[in-house]
Protein backbone atom coordinates (compact mmCIF):
# COMPACT_ATOMS: atom_id res chain seq x y z
CA UNK A 1 0.00 0.00 0.00
CA UNK A 2 1.28 3.38 -0.48
CA UNK A 3 2.25 6.13 1.54
CA UNK A 4 2.37 9.85 0.92
CA UNK A 5 5.67 11.31 1.97
CA UNK A 6 6.00 14.71 3.24
CA UNK A 7 6.42 17.38 1.69
CA UNK A 8 10.17 17.47 2.01
CA UNK A 9 10.55 13.46 0.75
CA UNK A 10 11.19 11.13 3.09
CA UNK A 11 14.63 10.77 5.03
CA UNK A 12 15.42 6.95 4.87
CA UNK A 13 18.42 5.15 6.94
CA UNK A 14 18.18 1.42 7.32
CA UNK A 15 21.85 0.01 9.03
CA UNK A 16 21.98 -3.59 8.71
CA UNK A 17 25.19 -5.93 10.68
CA UNK A 18 25.25 -9.21 10.02
CA UNK A 19 27.36 -11.59 12.54
CA UNK A 20 28.46 -15.56 12.41
CA UNK A 21 27.36 -17.01 15.57
CA UNK A 22 27.93 -20.58 16.21
CA UNK A 23 26.60 -22.87 13.06
CA UNK A 24 24.82 -19.12 11.52
CA UNK A 25 25.00 -15.83 10.28
CA UNK A 26 22.50 -14.13 12.31
CA UNK A 27 21.73 -10.19 11.90
CA UNK A 28 23.25 -9.08 15.00
CA UNK A 29 22.51 -5.04 14.60
CA UNK A 30 19.52 -2.98 12.96
CA UNK A 31 19.29 0.55 13.02
CA UNK A 32 15.76 2.00 11.06
CA UNK A 33 14.85 5.38 10.42
CA UNK A 34 11.87 6.37 7.87
CA UNK A 35 10.56 3.79 5.52
CA UNK A 36 12.50 1.76 5.25
CA UNK A 37 12.69 -2.19 6.83
CA UNK A 38 14.22 -5.37 6.56
CA UNK A 39 11.48 -8.49 6.58
CA UNK A 40 12.58 -10.84 9.27
CA UNK A 41 15.76 -13.20 8.15
CA UNK A 42 14.96 -16.59 6.32
CA UNK A 43 17.31 -19.85 6.51
CA UNK A 44 16.82 -21.26 3.28
CA UNK A 45 20.06 -23.15 3.10
CA UNK A 46 21.23 -23.12 6.52
CA UNK A 47 23.88 -20.85 7.73
CA UNK A 48 23.34 -18.46 5.25
CA UNK A 49 20.84 -15.58 6.24
CA UNK A 50 18.79 -14.84 3.78
CA UNK A 51 16.71 -11.59 3.86
CA UNK A 52 14.36 -9.14 1.89
CA UNK A 53 15.29 -5.30 2.52
CA UNK A 54 11.35 -3.47 1.98
CA UNK A 55 10.30 -0.02 1.28
CA UNK A 56 6.44 0.39 2.28
CA UNK A 57 6.20 3.32 0.24
CA UNK A 58 6.24 1.25 -2.90
CA UNK A 59 8.04 4.27 -4.96
CA UNK A 60 10.62 6.66 -4.30
CA UNK A 61 9.80 10.70 -5.59
CA UNK A 62 11.77 13.96 -5.77
CA UNK A 63 12.86 15.00 -1.99
CA UNK A 64 13.53 10.79 -0.90
CA UNK A 65 16.88 10.51 0.54
CA UNK A 66 17.35 6.60 0.97
CA UNK A 67 20.57 5.57 2.88
CA UNK A 68 20.79 1.37 2.98
CA UNK A 69 24.08 0.67 4.91
CA UNK A 70 24.72 -3.29 5.13
CA UNK A 71 27.78 -4.54 7.02
CA UNK A 72 29.36 -8.63 7.19
CA UNK A 73 31.51 -9.07 9.64
CA UNK A 74 34.03 -12.42 9.43
CA UNK A 75 32.57 -15.09 8.27
CA UNK A 76 29.12 -14.06 8.04
CA UNK A 77 27.56 -14.97 4.76
CA UNK A 78 24.12 -12.29 4.16
CA UNK A 79 22.23 -12.59 0.75
CA UNK A 80 20.09 -9.50 0.43
CA UNK A 81 17.03 -8.92 -1.90
CA UNK A 82 13.91 -6.97 -2.62
CA UNK A 83 10.22 -7.82 -3.24
CA UNK A 84 10.16 -6.10 -6.36
CA UNK A 85 10.86 -3.28 -8.35
CA UNK A 86 12.35 -0.06 -7.02
CA UNK A 87 10.32 3.12 -9.07
CA UNK A 88 11.61 6.15 -9.01
CA UNK A 89 8.80 8.42 -10.34
CA UNK A 90 8.59 11.52 -11.99
CA UNK A 91 9.78 14.99 -9.83
CA UNK A 92 8.05 18.34 -9.81
CA UNK A 93 12.01 19.68 -9.62
CA UNK A 94 13.36 17.78 -6.33
CA UNK A 95 16.25 15.50 -7.05
CA UNK A 96 15.55 11.63 -5.70
CA UNK A 97 18.63 9.78 -4.24
CA UNK A 98 19.44 6.44 -3.10
CA UNK A 99 22.50 5.37 -2.04
CA UNK A 100 23.65 1.98 -0.29
CA UNK A 101 27.00 1.47 1.39
CA UNK A 102 27.80 -2.19 1.41
CA UNK A 103 31.04 -3.22 3.33
CA UNK A 104 32.17 -6.44 3.92
CA UNK A 105 34.85 -7.86 6.66
CA UNK A 106 36.56 -11.06 5.78
CA UNK A 107 32.82 -12.87 4.89
CA UNK A 108 30.41 -12.98 2.32
CA UNK A 109 27.59 -10.94 0.97
CA UNK A 110 25.21 -11.16 -2.39
CA UNK A 111 23.56 -8.46 -3.08
CA UNK A 112 20.90 -9.33 -5.74
CA UNK A 113 18.18 -6.52 -5.69
CA UNK A 114 15.14 -6.34 -8.68
CA UNK A 115 15.46 -3.79 -10.74
CA UNK A 116 14.98 -0.16 -10.54
CA UNK A 117 12.78 1.52 -12.65
CA UNK A 118 12.87 4.88 -13.76
CA UNK A 119 9.49 7.04 -14.95
CA UNK A 120 9.91 9.82 -17.03
CA UNK A 121 10.57 13.32 -15.92
CA UNK A 122 12.59 11.55 -12.77
CA UNK A 123 15.75 13.22 -11.47
CA UNK A 124 16.99 10.33 -9.65
CA UNK A 125 20.32 9.29 -8.29
CA UNK A 126 21.53 5.55 -7.09
CA UNK A 127 24.78 5.39 -5.95
CA UNK A 128 26.43 2.03 -4.58
CA UNK A 129 29.72 1.88 -2.83
CA UNK A 130 30.97 -1.59 -1.99
CA UNK A 131 34.16 -1.98 0.36
CA UNK A 132 35.67 -5.24 0.58
CA UNK A 133 38.47 -6.33 3.67
CA UNK A 134 40.56 -9.11 3.58
CA UNK A 135 39.14 -12.21 1.61
CA UNK A 136 35.91 -11.06 1.37
CA UNK A 137 33.64 -12.91 -1.35
CA UNK A 138 31.19 -10.93 -2.91
CA UNK A 139 28.11 -10.68 -5.65
CA UNK A 140 26.04 -8.37 -6.53
CA UNK A 141 23.72 -6.99 -9.76
CA UNK A 142 22.11 -3.66 -10.50
CA UNK A 143 19.30 -3.42 -13.32
CA UNK A 144 18.25 -0.86 -14.44
CA UNK A 145 15.06 0.60 -16.69
CA UNK A 146 14.34 3.45 -18.19
CA UNK A 147 10.30 3.92 -18.64
CA UNK A 148 7.96 1.47 -19.15
CA UNK A 149 8.89 -1.17 -22.30
CA UNK A 150 6.24 -3.20 -21.87
CA UNK A 151 3.61 -0.57 -22.10
CA UNK A 152 5.85 1.01 -24.86
CA UNK A 153 6.21 4.74 -22.92
CA UNK A 154 9.74 5.55 -23.87
CA UNK A 155 12.22 7.79 -21.28
CA UNK A 156 12.17 11.63 -23.23
CA UNK A 157 12.51 13.53 -20.49
CA UNK A 158 14.42 13.63 -17.00
CA UNK A 159 17.49 12.88 -15.27
CA UNK A 160 19.28 9.57 -14.25
CA UNK A 161 22.43 9.21 -12.49
CA UNK A 162 23.53 5.75 -11.40
CA UNK A 163 27.02 5.02 -10.15
CA UNK A 164 28.55 1.67 -8.61
CA UNK A 165 32.24 1.65 -6.98
CA UNK A 166 34.27 -0.76 -5.51
CA UNK A 167 37.29 -1.18 -3.49
CA UNK A 168 39.35 -3.93 -1.48
CA UNK A 169 41.60 -3.10 1.65
CA UNK A 170 41.09 0.52 0.49
CA UNK A 171 42.03 0.76 -2.84
CA UNK A 172 39.79 1.43 -5.95
CA UNK A 173 39.33 -2.07 -7.99
CA UNK A 174 36.43 -0.41 -10.14
CA UNK A 175 34.29 2.73 -10.85
CA UNK A 176 30.99 2.50 -13.12
CA UNK A 177 29.09 5.40 -13.67
CA UNK A 178 25.86 5.86 -15.99
CA UNK A 179 24.22 9.13 -16.99
CA UNK A 180 21.09 9.87 -18.35
CA UNK A 181 20.29 13.50 -18.53
CA UNK A 182 19.43 13.73 -22.28
CA UNK A 183 17.67 12.01 -25.39
CA UNK A 184 20.72 11.64 -27.13
CA UNK A 185 22.16 9.06 -23.87
CA UNK A 186 19.62 6.70 -24.84
CA UNK A 187 19.88 6.94 -28.65
CA UNK A 188 23.49 7.76 -29.11
CA UNK A 189 25.23 4.76 -30.42
CA UNK A 190 27.68 5.28 -27.92
CA UNK A 191 24.97 4.95 -25.56
CA UNK A 192 22.46 2.86 -24.78
CA UNK A 193 21.48 2.22 -28.53
CA UNK A 194 17.55 2.97 -27.76
CA UNK A 195 17.61 0.26 -25.22
CA UNK A 196 15.64 1.07 -22.08
CA UNK A 197 17.53 -1.92 -20.37
CA UNK A 198 20.77 -1.93 -18.39
CA UNK A 199 22.60 -3.80 -16.50
CA UNK A 200 25.70 -5.06 -14.61
CA UNK A 201 26.80 -7.63 -12.37
CA UNK A 202 30.04 -7.71 -10.57
CA UNK A 203 31.40 -11.38 -8.41
CA UNK A 204 35.17 -11.41 -6.77
CA UNK A 205 37.27 -13.01 -6.19
CA UNK A 206 36.90 -15.11 -9.71
CA UNK A 207 39.17 -17.81 -10.88
CA UNK A 208 39.96 -17.33 -14.67
CA UNK A 209 38.52 -20.29 -15.46
CA UNK A 210 34.73 -19.78 -14.82
CA UNK A 211 35.17 -17.08 -17.82
CA UNK A 212 34.48 -19.57 -20.28
CA UNK A 213 31.20 -20.63 -19.08
CA UNK A 214 30.22 -17.06 -18.52
CA UNK A 215 30.75 -16.09 -21.79
CA UNK A 216 28.97 -18.48 -23.46
CA UNK A 217 25.64 -17.88 -21.26
CA UNK A 218 26.68 -14.11 -23.17
CA UNK A 219 26.67 -15.70 -26.30
CA UNK A 220 23.36 -17.75 -26.22
CA UNK A 221 21.71 -14.79 -25.03
CA UNK A 222 18.09 -15.11 -27.14
CA UNK A 223 17.58 -10.84 -26.17
CA UNK A 224 19.62 -8.15 -25.78
CA UNK A 225 23.52 -8.00 -26.09
CA UNK A 226 26.09 -8.73 -23.16
CA UNK A 227 29.43 -9.33 -22.02
CA UNK A 228 32.18 -10.05 -19.68
CA UNK A 229 35.29 -9.00 -18.80
CA UNK A 230 37.75 -10.40 -15.80
CA UNK A 231 39.94 -7.72 -14.06
CA UNK A 232 42.17 -8.43 -11.36
CA UNK A 233 39.99 -11.36 -10.16
CA UNK A 234 36.34 -9.23 -10.69
CA UNK A 235 34.18 -10.77 -12.92
CA UNK A 236 31.96 -7.66 -14.82
CA UNK A 237 29.30 -8.77 -16.76
CA UNK A 238 27.07 -6.07 -19.09
CA UNK A 239 23.93 -6.45 -20.46
CA UNK A 240 22.01 -4.08 -23.10
CA UNK A 241 18.54 -4.51 -23.95
CA UNK A 242 15.13 -4.25 -23.57
CA UNK A 243 13.73 -6.95 -21.31
CA UNK A 244 14.27 -6.59 -17.51
CA UNK A 245 12.62 -10.10 -17.19
CA UNK A 246 15.55 -11.47 -20.38
CA UNK A 247 18.23 -9.75 -17.69
CA UNK A 248 17.51 -11.16 -14.48
CA UNK A 249 17.40 -14.70 -16.33
CA UNK A 250 20.92 -14.17 -17.50
CA UNK A 251 22.08 -13.10 -14.08
CA UNK A 252 20.27 -15.62 -12.47
CA UNK A 253 21.66 -18.07 -14.43
CA UNK A 254 25.05 -16.48 -14.21
CA UNK A 255 24.61 -16.68 -10.24
CA UNK A 256 23.91 -20.24 -10.38
CA UNK A 257 26.87 -20.79 -12.58
CA UNK A 258 29.61 -19.30 -10.17
CA UNK A 259 28.41 -19.17 -6.89
CA UNK A 260 29.85 -22.76 -5.90
CA UNK A 261 33.00 -21.50 -7.33
CA UNK A 262 33.02 -18.21 -5.71
CA UNK A 263 31.01 -18.71 -2.55
CA UNK A 264 31.15 -22.79 -1.72
CA UNK A 265 27.56 -23.18 -2.17
CA UNK A 266 24.98 -24.52 -4.73
CA UNK A 267 22.51 -22.01 -6.00
CA UNK A 268 19.27 -21.39 -3.70
CA UNK A 269 17.17 -19.12 -4.95
CA UNK A 270 15.44 -16.45 -2.12
CA UNK A 271 12.16 -17.64 -2.09
CA UNK A 272 10.86 -14.25 -2.94
CA UNK A 273 11.27 -14.52 -6.79
CA UNK A 274 9.65 -17.44 -6.96
CA UNK A 275 5.95 -15.76 -5.82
Amino acid sequence: MSVNPPLSGWQARLALTFTQQSDKTVLSKREQLGPLALQRPFYPEGEVCHGYILHPPGGVVGGDKLNINVQVCPQAHALLTTPGATKFYRSAGLQAHQHQLLEVNAGALEWLPQESIYFPQTLSTLSTDIQLRGDARFIGWEIHCLGRPVINELFDAGQVTVSMRLMRDGKLVLMDKQRIHQLADVTAPAGLRSHPVFATLIATPCPADLMESVQTLCAELPEGIAGATLMREVLVVRYLGNSTAAAHQLWRTIWATIRPTIMGKIATPPRIWST
